[in-house]
């Protein structure tokens, strides 16, 4: 067997996420690993005389290979194959689904919809808001669709809706929705209306064998390979399988082709344990067995970490929140609370039981009041069973106050946060349910920073677009459909941005040693860039073309017209809107358009210059 010869790509320049050497010309790869970084000469230096040069990205920019640490695709191969009718456009590949801004463009859409099918099959569709939308229940639907099963996913994929003829084909009735715990409480049968654990514990057993078929993870994860890949994405992680309904097959098969441009992980997911009447000395090694069942190269289950939930989805506004909830009027609302997806007492006897195994934990937590629960957990294990470098994952990060991030730095937790939240969000929670003070504060990254926390993105496929460089953008600008920043003072800098979606996502699920950064010894993963992130305005960072991944060592160019459908259909809030833009305009009323903006604030808040 001939062994394979080096090859050394040169690049504009190569931004390495390595603090003694940022930036590079070239980087030398062998055998999927990278063995050389730095500027053409001293690489050639470095690898002797058997190599080969790439100078197909010479004019292009080289980042490490970015990453979505969490996302679902189970649930991206399934929402996304629906009929979408979301309160955003979603780029999917070469298909692009509008917005629905109201309930009578839903109403058409589904209708539509509705007529478009054979006679006899079910209409799935996702994306449906309730503030977008209206209100959702069964009598809604069956006035919209009565002749055929209808199965509506809520934004948050924690929701559903059915209309009479479903729950007829599934056989529901009143008296099969009771005896079911906590889930019999989160549901309304005569509303049709199954939500957080009265689906994904109750409803899962009638619908899921109907919705997930294998034809359409097969259609769904097909495309969601595309997407990733179009996205610049070079490994991503689950965290949480459910073995019940995932087709691990499929994941080998799919995300495990030789052709697959990028690495999947997946973490056991530890909630469903009590509900399956384990006792506390069986989930360490339930979960174990877990690990054994999913070994893998390319797509495995990785050992030792554990995902928890504490409270309800944001984008349902189930999350736990220490004040009320708001009515339109900004007065409390004695009819919306959260809800728990693990009661505070079951959190803690599952979390107890892996932290003294020394497992890493991350935990699903959107509200201020449920962060209080986690927190208090963590900090009474730590007392029993003190451990160091534990990085338990506070997961979405949604709603805090800045004693609450104190409290996470004294912990020695670290941060994995949804940045769409204030940009989808703020301007429709602070009108109803948070209010304008709590919406617009959602994520605070730069305080995460600002307590040397580390900080990393995710896009919870499908709650926000799995496309980093989208994230960063997020996170960078903060700016609402309205054009307005929801929370200034939380915008970060570029350059911490893109190590959110670089070398911390690789740090919170202790990967920090083989990907994030572009060094000696780590696989050759690579995202190609058209322009460097660092030079554009910050506005148009989510638009920066994405031409090629690098996976191991192996180029896969996006094609061409993906790389112009996403530059050009990318959502970007700041684009094309102008107005108050943060407190400096906010406070004078002065209309700047964006570009006035930003040269305006270069250097504060956060901002990269």
């Amino acid at each position: 067997m001939v062994a394979r010869r080096i090859t050394i790509y040169r690049a504009r320049s190569i931004i390495t996420m390595h603090q003694s050497a940022p930036r590079a010309q070239a980087v030398a790869v062998h055998d999927g690993r990278i063995i050389a970084v730095g500027d053409f000469d001293q690489v050639v230096q470095q690898v002797g005389a058997d190599y080969d040069v790439n100078d197909d990205f010479v004019d292009k920019v080289i980042l490490p290979g970015l990453i979505d640490q969490h996302l679902h695709p189970m649930l991206g191969a399934t929402t996304l194959t629906t009929e979408i009718i979301a309160p955003e456009d979603w780029s999917m590949p070469r298909n692009i689904h509008r917005a629905a801004l109201s309930s009578e463009e839903y109403n058409e859409r589904l209708v539509a919809a509705d007529a478009r099918l054979p006679e006899g099959e079910w209409l799935y569709s996702w994306g449906y808001h309730s503030l977008w939308h209206g209100d959702m229940h069964r009598q809604r639907l069956d006035e919209l669709v009565p002749h055929r099963p209808v199965a509506i996913w809520q934004r948050s994929c924690h929701e559903w809706y059915l209309n009479s003829a479903a729950l007829n084909a599934m056989g529901i009735t009143a008296e099969t929705c009771e005896g079911h715990g906590i889930a019999s409480t989160q549901l309304s049968f005569e509303r049709g209306h199954f939500w957080e654990n009265g689906w994904m514990l109750f409803l899962a057993r009638y619908l899921m064998p109907l919705f997930m078929t294998r034809e359409r993870f097969q259609r769904g994860l097909t495309q969601m390979v595309e997407y990733l890949h179009m996205n610049g994405v070079t490994a991503i992680n689950e965290p949480g399988i459910y073995w019940r309904n995932e087709p691990w097959d499929l994941y080998q098969e799919i995300l495990g082709a030789p052709d697959t441009p990028f690495q999947s992980t997946f973490l056991v997911e530890g909630r469903t344990q009590p509900a399956r009447k384990l006792q506390s000395h069986e989930f360490v090694p339930d979960a174990e067995e877990q690990v054994k069942r999913g070994v893998g190269d390319k797509v495995y289950v990785v050992d030792k970490q554990v995902k928890l939930f504490a409270d309800g989805a944001i984008i349902s506004q189930l999350m736990q929140m220490n004040d009320p909830y708001l009515d339109r009027d900004g007065k409390p609302d004695p009819h919306h609370h959260g809800e728990w997806l693990m009661e505070p007492h079951e959190l803690r006897q599952v979390f107890d039981a892996y932290w003294d195994a020394d497992w890493q934990l991350h935990i699903h937590v959107n509200g201020d009041h449920g962060l209080d629960v986690v927190l208090n957990t963590l900090a009474d294990a730590q007392e029993r069973h003190p451990r160091t470098n534990h990085r338990t994952v506070i997961v979405h990060f949604a709603n805090s106050t800045e004693e609450q991030v104190q409290r996470i730095a004294e912990l020695g937790a670290i941060v994995s946060a949804n940045p769409y939240y204030p940009v989808g969000f703020a301007d429709k929670y602070s009108e109803w349910g948070l209010g304008p003070q709590r919406a617009d504060v959602m994520v605070r990254s730069a305080s995460v920073l600002k307590n040397n926390i580390p900080l990393s993105f995710h896009s919870d496929l499908p709650m926000c677009p799995a496309d980093p460089m989208m994230m960063a953008s997020y996170a960078v600008n903060r700016v609402t459909p309205s054009g307005r920043v929801a929370g200034p003072e939380q915008r970060i800098a570029v350059h911490d941005a893109l190590r959110a979606v670089t070398i911390e996502a690789a740090y919170s699920w202790q990967r920090e040693h083989e990907l994030g950064s572009i060094e000696a010894g780590k696989i050759a993963n690579f995202t190609v860039l058209e322009d460097d992130p660092y030079d554009v305005d910050p506005t148009r960072l989510a638009r920066i073309p994405v031409i090629a991944t690098i996976f191991e060592g192996r180029v896969f160019p996006v094609p061409t017209d993906l790389v112009q459908q996403r530059s050009d259909t990318n959502y970007e809030g700041a684009v094309s809107v102008t107005g108050a833009h943060g407190d400096d305009c906010a406070a004078h009323g002065c209309g700047c358009d964006v570009a006035s903006f930003i040269a305006n604030n270069i250097g504060k808040n956060g901002w990269a210059a």
